[in-house]
C-alpha cells in the first residue's frame, strides 16, 4: 500500500531542534518529571499522557490504541519454559549480569543475525527491562552539564533520565514525511560537551528505520566529538520491507556503541521486564556497576524462557514482522477513510496521523475527543518533544496497532466515521 504524503501544519525549517537545560537547584524527581513533559504549566505534577488517555478509553469504553503494548501473548514454548523454570526452583534472585543462558543465547542471537560477537561473560548483562539499560547506562556516564543527544521526537524515559543526571537534552528533529533526520542540522546539534548520543532504531514514535547513511554519519560525528552510542534497538524485528541495521555492525561503531534490546516487544512479553544490553567490556562493566543498585537482578525464571524464545527458528521472526504489517495496513486504511494524513510507518508497531487534512491543527485536544466521538484513543505526538518540537508536530496523533486483528478492524470501522462526526 502506498501512503499519501500529508502537508506539514509548520515549516519544518523553523525548528532547528532544542536544547533543554534542567533547573540544576531542582530536586532530582522534579527535573525527572521536567524532562519526561509531566510537568503542568503551574509546577505542578500531572499524570502521563498515556494515563489520561487510558482513563478515557475506560470511561467511554473506546478501544485503547494509545499506550503501546499487545493485547496478545507471545510464544506457547516460551510461557511453557517459564512455567518449568519455576516448578524447577529457579525462583531467587539471578546473577547481577543475569543467568549465563540468556548471556549466552544473547550473544547468539546477535551473531546469527548481525554477525556481532559479544562475550556473554563480560559484554552482556540482563536488565530490567530495556528502561533499566537506558537508565543504567545514562546514569553510568552522565555528569551535571554534559549534552545528550536524541532525534525529536523522543520516548520519554530518555528525557526523564537526562533530566535526573542533571544532563542537558539536546535534540535534532526528524521531518514528516518519512520522519528522517536533515544531516546538516543534526550534525549542528552536535557540541564539545556532546557526551552520549541516544540513538533509538527503529524508532518510537515515528516508525522510521534508519538506513545505513544515516547511521554512518551518526558514527562519523559521534567520532568526531568523542560520544558514545547508546543505541536502544527494542523493535530490532519488527521492520516492514527494510533491513534493521545495528549501529554497532558499523565501522567505527562497536568500540563507542552500547546495544539494548527487550523480550517485550519481539516476543510480545511486556509484563515479563527482560531486557540486556551488549558492547565493550569497559563500558559494560561501568553501566553494570550502576545497574547493580537499580535492580540488582530480576524475573529469574523468565531469563530461562527468553533463552529459549531467542533461539526460534528464522520463519518466527519473519512471521511476527508479516503479521504485523498486516494489522498496520488494516489500521491505516480506516484512518485514510477517516479523511487523516497517514505517515506509514517502517517499523515498529506505531503509526502517526496528521489532522490538519481535517482542518484540525491541536491534536491533543483532538486526542482527548476522540474517545467520545469515535470510541478510539490515540496519542498525541507533541507530548514527545520540548516546546518547539511540540509546535513542529502539533497536528500529529500516534496510534499503536500491536492488538487483535479484530480489535483493528472494528477500531478501523470506527475511524471511518471521524470525519462526519467531527
Amino acid at each position: 500500500m502506498t501512503s499519501p504524503v500529508p502537508s506539514s501544519p509548520v515549516s519544518n525549517s523553523q525548528f532547528p531542534g532544542s536544547r533543554h537545560t534542567p533547573d540544576r537547584d531542582a530536586a532530582p524527581w522534579r527535573r525527572a518529571a521536567t524532562g519526561a513533559n509531566l510537568l503542568s504549566e503551574d509546577g505542578s505534577l500531572g499524570v502521563t499522557i498515556f494515563e489520561e488517555m487510558t482513563t478515557l478509553a475506560m470511561q467511554t469504553g473506546a478501544i485503547n490504541l494509545g499506550q503501546g503494548f499487545p493485547d496478545e501473548d507471545g510464544p506457547e514454548e516460551m510461557k511453557a519454559a517459564a512455567q518449568e523454570a519455576i516448578t524447577a526452583g529457579a525462583n531467587q534472585y539471578a546473577p547481577g549480569k543475569g543467568i549465563l543462558e540468556l548471556r549466552e543465547a544473547v550473544s547468539a542471537h546477535q551473531e546469527r543475525f548481525y554477525g556481532l560477537r559479544p562475550d556473554p561473560l563480560n559484554e552482556v548483562v540482563v536488565t530490567t527491562g530495556a528502561t533499566e539499560a537506558i537508565a543504567a547506562s545514562l546514569l553510568a556516564f552522565i555528569q551535571p552539564g554534559d549534552e545528550v543527544l536524541t532525534f525529536e521526537p523522543f520516548y520519554d524515559s530518555y528525557g526523564a533520565i537526562i533530566g535526573l543526571a542533571g544532563g542537558v537534552h539536546v535534540t535534532a528533529p526528524l521531518l514528516a514525511p518519512g520522519f528522517m533526520p536533515d544531516l546538516d542540522r543534526l550534525e549542528a546539534a552536535f557540541g564539545p560537551r556532546t557526551k552520549v548520543v541516544m540513538l533509538n532504531n527503529p524508532h518510537n514514535p515515528a516508525g522510521a528505520v534508519f538506513p545505513r547513511p544515516v547511521l554512518e554519519r551518526i558514527v562519523e560525528l559521534a567520532e568526531k566529538h568523542d560520544a558514545l552510542i547508546v543505541s536502544d534497538e527494542v523493535y530490532e524485528h519488527l521492520t516492514f520491507g527494510v533491513p534493521h541495521i545495528p549501529v554497532a555492525t558499523l565501522p567505527g561503531a562497536a568500540d563507542r556503541t552500547i546495544t539494548i534490546s527487550s523480550a517485550g516487544k519481539t516476543f510480545s512479553f511486556t509484563g515479563w521486564k527482560i531486557g540486556w544490553l551488549s558492547g565493550p567490556e569497559h563500558l559494560v562493566a561501568a553501566i553494570r556497576t550502576v545497574k547493580q543498585f537499580l535492580s540488582y537482578s530480576s524475573g529469574t525464571p523468565f531469563q530461562a524462557a527468553v533463552a529459549r524464545g531467542l533461539a526460534l527458528p528464522d520463519d518466527f521472526y519473519t512471521g511476527i514482522a508479516a503479521t504485523l504489517q498486516r494489522k498496520r495496513d488494516i489500521l491505516a486504511d480506516g484512518l485514510r477513510a477517516a479523511g487523516l494524513g497517514v505517515y506509514l510507518p517502517q517499523g515498529t508497531y506505531f503509526i502517526n496521523v496528521d489532522t490538519a487534512p481535517l482542518g484540525i491543527s491541536d491534536a491533543v485536544e483532538l486526542a482527548r475527543r476522540l474517545p467520545g466521538l469515535v470510541g478510539v484513543a490515540a496519542i498525541p505526538v507533541p507530548v514527545f518533544c520540548h516546546p518547539e518540537g511540540a509546535e513542529r508536530t502539533r497536528s500529529l496523533l500516534r496510534f499503536a496497532f500491536c492488538k487483535k486483528e479484530d480489535v483493528l478492524v472494528e477500531a478501523a470501522s470506527r475511524l471511518a466515521t471521524l470525519r462526519e462526526k467531527l
